[in-house]
């Protein structure tokens, strides 16, 4: 116990746990494919395949494990929920705090890289997100971003921190935006990797760029969000499949890093097998895939409509290969923007993809705001 009501937290899976996932990797029924076809059906039965015989005969997990518990870990209960996190201190009395929070299909592996890289300016805490990872299943209905962002927002003096920045994309952008609209008292300022964006009500100028990515938005939510609909009408009929099937658990998620990322269709262009491992090993051990996609059921079903503007400092950072890129003008509706930078490389999982530009644009957003 380090403080009251936050418990100090070990990664230890139990052999059990283990050789029980050995055993369903060993036992897995492959489909097929038609032949000549890739990615466009969804991730190709061979690289499924490659991936599974990797995990079950090279893949390290007390490896992976030793690399986590290299990180101060911790859980605490707000709000009736088991919330972990890491929590990287800087050796410097003026280091900033900072909130990192990822999203689906993520975890706190996205950070691990670009964590080191920050830890000198920053107090670093990247929660696991109620429901995700070593947070737990959620137990009770309700856990929506709003609500998340509540939750993160006690946090923050919890850990003893009166002013705060906090960081986000994916789910992490949505939480981390309703911090800023919550918190301005407390929250310094808010950096997104993934801004969010409604058409205004009226016509704003938008660049030839701008058009061609709303163009691809299109096609995304045309061919590539049926996820997201799945998982915010039957989350529980989804994770009778995808709790039960390791290599079901992992198409399922490693196909979002190969659509999402940018790594010209071969998703070991940005990401080592160990490190797509890892990420899906917290879904697995932790039992947490049905609870993750729950969060979709809960947003849909919140009632919660439209976006409150953020006034603190925003800073945006848009990488290449992100899923949702709206106009500036657009986001500009929504926050107080007072950085944009336009990434040379890099997509949705920025950090884990690009973590040195990742934690060098944070610090340097940041930097104008402590």
């Amino acid at each position: 116990m380090t403080t009251e009501g936050i418990d100090q937290f070990h990664v230890r899976v139990g052999d059990d746990v283990l050789e029980d996932l050995a055993g369903r990797l060993a036992a897995t029924r492959f489909p097929d494919q038609i032949e000549g076809t890739g990615w466009e059906y969804g991730i190709p039965t061979g690289y499924v395949r490659e991936l599974v015989e990797y995990w079950r005969d090279g893949y390290d997990w007390r490896a992976q494990e030793e690399r986590l518990n290299q990180f101060d870990q911790f859980r605490t209960t707000i709000d009736g929920q088991s919330i972990h996190f890491i929590h990287a201190r800087s050796s410097r009395p003026d280091a900033f705090p900072l909130l990192l929070i990822h999203g689906w299909p993520g975890s706190v592996v996205e950070f691990l890289d670009a964590i080191p890289r920050l830890a000198d300016e920053f107090h670093v805490v990247a929660p696991s997100l109620p429901g995700y990872g070593f947070s737990e299943p959620t137990r009770t209905t309700g856990w929506s971003p709003t609500r998340i962002a509540r939750a993160f927002i006690e946090l923050m003096p919890r850990l003893g921190y009166d002013r705060y920045g906090a960081q986000g994309g994916d789910w992490g952008a949505q939480v981390t935006t309703m911090i800023g609209a919550l918190d301005p008292e407390h929250c310094a300022g808010i950096h997104l990797n993934m801004p969010l964006a409604a058409p205004p009500k009226e016509q704003l100028e938008i660049t030839d760029e701008e058009q061609a990515d709303l163009a691809e938005l299109a096609e995304f939510r045309k061919e590539g969000a049926a996820y997201s609909l799945l998982q915010g009408t039957k989350p529980q009929t989804l994770g009778v499949g995808l709790n039960d099937s390791p290599a079901g658990l992992a198409a399922w998620i490693v196909e979002k890093f190969q659509a999402w990322s940018d790594c010209d269709g071969d998703p070991e262009n940005a990401f080592t097998k160990d490190q797509l491992l890892t990420n899906v090993m917290l879904y697995w051990v932790n039992q947490t895939i049905t609870s993750s996609a729950r969060l979709y059921w809960e947003r849909q079903h919140s009632g919660e409509r439209g976006q409150p503007y953020v006034s603190v400092p925003t800073g945006v950072a848009r990488y290449p290969r992100e899923i949702l890129k709206f106009p500036r003008s657009w986001v500009e509706q929504h926050y107080n923007v007072t950085r944009w930078e336009t990434m040379p490389r890099g997509g949705h999982f920025a950090a884990m993809e690009q973590p040195e530009l990742f934690a060098d644009d944070v610090g340097a957003f940041f930097g104008t705001v402590r």
